[in-house]
């Protein structure tokens, strides 16, 4: 019979897991910052907006730090990026727009295609792509740091009747973030912004923004920030892969059909492993690498005799 674990329902201090996405011009950035600000302490951004993480850069009088991501925008560069900002002592890390390691260059939806183009089989490519992705929410949820991830929005145009005036005006709303389905449910809070810069909190475990529309600013961070406080001292995270991270990472390299394969399999372990750092993942990892590479050179081998 298995064994369960059962406890009393407890809150515990936490670090903020914050999703807030919007069309362009609806000022994710800006309130990212203001956001941050409220929430105290150094901050970090990683920008992949083109160089926009500098633009604001007179507005928080305690200024913050930037890291610039290029591309290839892989679920393991933005990990690297999160742990680069982590060791230089951020206590808010702003990802600046996390909807790159979705849809940009070298990001899920591109690697996805790309293996598939070679491989003609779309579900099999899904098999390598989605434990990379999953690597990645991994490392947002068991950051030390607090985390607010701006994500685009898709847009849609709507015709409507301007009470006012009484003429129709077409006016620009955001839906879905784009990014992979579902990604609202991996943060504690998500708020949705539109062109005139207000929010709504589509989904909010802290029930401070129930049925609100408001402006983010720096209250909102420190109103976060004080939920976040409210409960008892939890154990801080040691720098260790979590089971469903190392779960995935070894069903990658288990998976991986041809060398190829393995190199991008084990080159995403390596570098998650490498950056918490956690040795004894790396070298458990290691081994299995190895092990596939043996089992794929022998069946090469047999395949080139047999031809």
């Amino acid at each position: 019979m298995a064994t369960f674990e059962i406890h009393r329902a407890t809150k515990r201090r936490a670090k903020l897991r914050l999703g807030m996405s919007g069309p362009a011009g609806s000022g994710k950035t800006y309130s990212a910052l203001q956001i941050a600000s409220g929430l105290g302490g150094r901050i970090g951004m990683i920008d992949t907006e083109h160089g926009s993480g500098d633009l604001y850069a007179d507005l928080l009088p305690e200024g913050y730090d930037v890291l610039s991501l290029s591309p290839p925008y892989t679920p393991a560069r933005y990990i690297e990026a999160i742990h680069a900002l982590e060791d230089i002592g951020v206590s808010t890390i702003i990802i600046d727009s996390l909807t790159h390691a979705w849809s940009g260059e070298g990001g899920s939806l591109d690697r996805q295609g790309k293996i598939a183009d070679k491989s003609g089989n779309s579900w099999q490519a899904w098999r390598q792509v989605t434990p990379e992705h999953n690597a990645l929410v991994e490392a947002l949820l068991q950051s030390r740091c607090h985390i607010i991830a701006t994500m685009r929005a898709k847009t849609e145009y709507v015709q409507e009747k301007d009470e006012r005036t009484g003429k129709q005006v077409v006016r620009k709303i955001g839906l879905a973030p784009i990014m992979r389905d579902g990604i609202e449910y991996e943060f504690t809070t998500f708020f949705e912004l539109d062109v005139q810069h207000m929010a709504y909190a589509g989904k909010d475990r802290t029930r401070l923004f129930d049925a609100e529309i408001f402006r983010p600013d720096v209250e909102t961070g420190r109103k976060l920030l004080s939920w976040l406080n409210s409960g008892v001292d939890s154990a801080q995270p040691a720098n260790v892969m979590s089971p469903d991270q190392k779960t995935a990472m070894m069903d990658a390299i288990n998976r991986a059909g041809n060398l190829d394969d393995l190199y991008r399999a084990f080159s995403v372990a390596y570098r998650v492993a490498n950056s918490l750092p956690d040795a004894n993942a790396l070298a458990e990892l290691t081994a299995l690498k190895d092990q596939r590479k043996a089992l794929l050179e022998v069946h090469d081998e047999a395949y080139g005799m047999a031809a």
